[in-house]
């Protein structure tokens, strides 16, 4: 059963496979580059990303030397942050750890910032052709389907069993071509939805296609309770053209990024206590008839804890503010700072003059 699995994959692979960058090569540097960039994020989303890093950055030294709000703005637009903040830590270990020299092998990538078992393993695997199994999201489906495991794999018991079973089915003797092309099969062909099973090389032997529970495969245990929260974003601008904005200190997604003056609530406030709080944290006098609400969301902005409903208003005033965690640039200098992907939206709908 192993060799024949890992035999029809690699041959669809093969016929299939997409030409990427990190294909290309077994620099482990870029294909680490790559591995973090695609977590959480689509390749044709990604690619972008991947090549706007290996064209600022093109060796691990270049990263390592990089300021910390550089790499956050190239990095604005792919969400959860701390890989953008992981990236840099990493880079540096690697120049201190390392003399340098990116690490091949799953032992020493593993203790690297931000890198995790299926990161360590795919660049082992593709770098330095280690026969280490690589078990990410499109592996999980592949192997549920395949052969019919129902155990939840976001669970210690279900991340164990997928693991072992990822291991006993790659093939030792071409690990890298045959990680490559699982995962690269579940991506194309063994989609969430609507696979393409009437043209699949597994269709034969695949429990799921036999017993018609494709949609019910993988299992996943919903953990993570959704909240809502409300955002009311203050354009606080002076006649100079200049905003005031601040640098996100508090742990979190968009923790070292860029805002505006905000007031978050659980439920929805009348604006006459949105201007009261706004009063209290910046210190200043809003005439509420002059505060302008230039843009409220039509649709939540979803993240993978809460999800957000946004205004922004906008106030014009001769005020300072006299808090030292907040900041006076010119308008046209915000596009410099790295901000959520919430804020530059509302900027490409509505610009700042």
């Amino acid at each position: 059963m192993t060799s024949k699995f890992s035999t029809h994959i690699v041959e669809w692979y093969q016929l299939n496979l997409r030409d990427l960058p990190w294909r290309n090569t077994q620099n482990p540097y870029h294909i680490w580059l790559s591995e973090i960039i695609l977590q959480q994020t689509r390749v044709a989303q990604g690619l972008p990303y991947y090549n706007k890093f290996v064209t600022h950055f093109p060796t691990v030294q270049d990263l390592a030397k990089a300021e910390e709000e550089t790499v956050l703005k190239l990095w604005q637009g792919l969400g959860y942050y701390s890989r953008a903040r992981n990236l840099l830590v990493a880079a540096k270990m690697v120049i201190n750890n390392y003399n340098g020299i990116f690490p091949r092998t799953y032992s020493e990538l593993i203790k690297l910032k931000g890198i995790g078992i299926y990161t360590a393993s795919a660049v082992a695997s593709f770098s330095n052709n280690e026969p280490v199994a690589v078990v990410d999201g499109n592996v999980y489906r592949v192997i549920s389907r395949f052969l019919g495991i129902f155990t939840p794999i976001n669970s210690t018991e279900g991340e164990k069993e997928f693991k072992k079973i990822a291991f006993s089915l790659l093939d030792t003797q071409n690990p890298a071509t045959h990680n490559q092309a699982i995962m690269e099969f579940g991506a194309l062909c063994c989609t969430p939805k609507k696979p393409n099973c009437l043209f699949c090389p597994l269709q034969k032997d695949c429990y799921s296609f036999r017993k018609n529970t494709i949609d019910q495969l993988p299992v996943k245990l919903k953990k993570t309770k959704i909240t809502q929260k409300h955002f009311s974003y203050l354009i606080l601008k002076n006649k100079k053209k200049e905003i005031f904005i601040h640098k996100r200190i508090l742990k979190g997604i968009w923790q070292h990024l860029y805002e505006f003056p905000l007031v978050v609530n659980e439920k929805k406030t009348p604006v006459i206590e949105i201007v009261d709080a706004f009063e209290k944290l910046l210190e200043i006098k809003i005439n509420l008839g002059e505060l302008n609400l230039i843009h409220k969301t039509d649709k939540p902005h979803k993240l993978s804890h809460q999800h957000i409903n946004a205004q922004f208003f906008e106030y014009v005033c001769n005020c300072d503010i006299n808090r030292s965690d907040f900041i006076k640039i010119k308008i046209k200098d915000f596009e410099n700072y790295p901000i959520p992907v919430l804020i530059l939206n509302f900027i490409n709908q509505h610009p700042l003059e």
